[in-house]
């Protein structure tokens, strides 16, 4: 009498679940809120923040303005890489308006799927 071999069961793949989007705001390293600068200035902005989610971050991944005034910076840019877990420096580059005042500028990061995510990043100058 001849064995019939019984089939192993194979292992079903795990599926991998989807990674979770975050960005948290640390710290401005440049250009603290209400600082005073001179009209059509350089401001070199710079702010500390978190990637506390699980995905990494690629060239897939903007950084868009959200509110305020873009100050010549380009309204939409690539977001810092980072691997999970890390911080990141967000660098943009604007011009101070020409006319004195008190001005804003908000920024949002968005996945590749185009969704908002994390926290806004701002910036507020006075111009004198």
């Amino acid at each position: 009498m001849t064995s019939t071999p019984v089939p192993t069961p194979k292992e079903s793949p795990t599926a991998t679940p989807p990674c979770t989007y975050r960005l948290e705001y640390v710290e401005d390293i440049t250009i603290p809120d209400g600082t005073v600068v001179s009209p059509n200035a350089r401001v070199d902005k710079q702010w500390l923040v978190l990637n506390n989610g699980s995905c990494n971050w690629d060239s897939r991944y903007r950084l868009k303005l959200v509110g305020g005034v873009d100050m010549g910076a380009p309204i939409e840019q690539a977001l810092f890489p980072a691997r999970s877990g890390t911080q990141a420096t967000i660098h943009i580059i604007f011009t101070a308006p020409s006319v004195p005042g008190t001005y804003t500028s908000a920024w949002q990061a968005f996945n590749p799927e185009g969704a908002a995510f994390g926290e806004a990043v701002f910036m507020e100058i006075i111009v004198q």
